[in-house]
């Protein structure tokens, strides 16, 4: 199973490679354009095809472990990177997005995932698949949402405009923080089904919680609207307590008898 995620991960980031070269050259060439987006959709339908390919092979949906979750991540994000380009015409986040999801399948090819059938009993819940799957959605778009207050920011110092940017950033956040809320909603039921309460303040519940109310404090700065430029570097740095609620929370000494420590490898 490793050696066939190697070679899908190794095709996938082909396809994204060759498909944004083609992009570039499309920009003279336009009967490239087309190609080019067949490779780099390509790369997403080749990791989308390898989790089908897993989860059958596993008996279980692949959300377990921390490398799982990035398969999840690396196959979703480049979509982002494509609807954003479709819907308000912005085309370099579908580069940044592409070689986030390569980034990705890059940690996991230098540190294998344990390909475990085994699911604990509290995972055998239905809420186990909607909770994580909304979560991901969630953290791709808001991921989305910094990589473009990044780029605002950018332009900003070096006086220019971008409005149409700064609405990006706001709807990918505005859309992510829904997710997020659903995310916390179905974990809260979960919790409930499997070890009886809804909330316990586990380290990995807090994170989550202190995540939801980094992004509810954005909607309040820009629903009172505080000035512009400050705003994107709050979306951009919001992202960071993400990666910690994530990844980070997993390393602290108080998680480590977390309920929550199955999503280790």
């Amino acid at each position: 199973m490793i050696l066939d995620f190697n070679t899908a991960a190794i095709v996938a980031i082909a396809c994204w490679a060759t498909g944004s070269l083609l992009h570039l050259f499309a920009l003279r060439t336009p009967a490239l354009k087309l190609p080019a987006v067949v490779m780099t959709l390509g790369g997403s339908a080749v990791m989308a095809g390898f989790i089908a390919i897993y989860w059958s092979a596993l008996g279980r949906p692949p959300l377990r472990t921390l490398g799982e979750t990035r398969l999840w991540y690396a196959a979703l994000i480049p979509l982002v990177g494509f609807l954003v380009e479709s819907r308000w015409e912005i085309r370099w986040l579908k580069y940044y997005c592409m070689a986030l999801a390569a980034f990705f399948l890059g940690i996991n090819m230098l540190h294998p995932d344990v390909f475990d059938k085994t699911l604990m009993p509290a995972l055998q819940s239905p809420w186990f698949i909607p909770h994580v799957v909304v979560y991901l959605v969630g953290y791709v778009l808001l991921a989305a949402s910094s990589l473009t207050a990044l780029h605002n920011v950018y332009l900003e110092l070096r006086s220019k405009k971008n409005e149409n940017g700064a609405s990006v950033s706001h709807y990918l956040a505005l859309l992510g923080f829904v997710f997020l809320t659903f995310g916390l909603i179905f974990g809260a039921l979960w919790a409930k089904e499997a070890w009886g309460h809804y909330w316990t303040w586990d380290p990995k519940e807090t994170w989550a919680f202190l995540s939801w109310l980094a992004y509810l404090g954005y909607l309040h700065a820009f629903r009172y609207k505080i000035e512009n430029r400050k705003l994107q570097w709050y979306l951009a740095l919001a992202f960071v307590v993400l990666l910690v609620c994530w990844f980070g929370v997993n390393y602290l000494p108080s998680a480590q008898n977390s309920v929550h420590t199955y999503q280790q490898s």
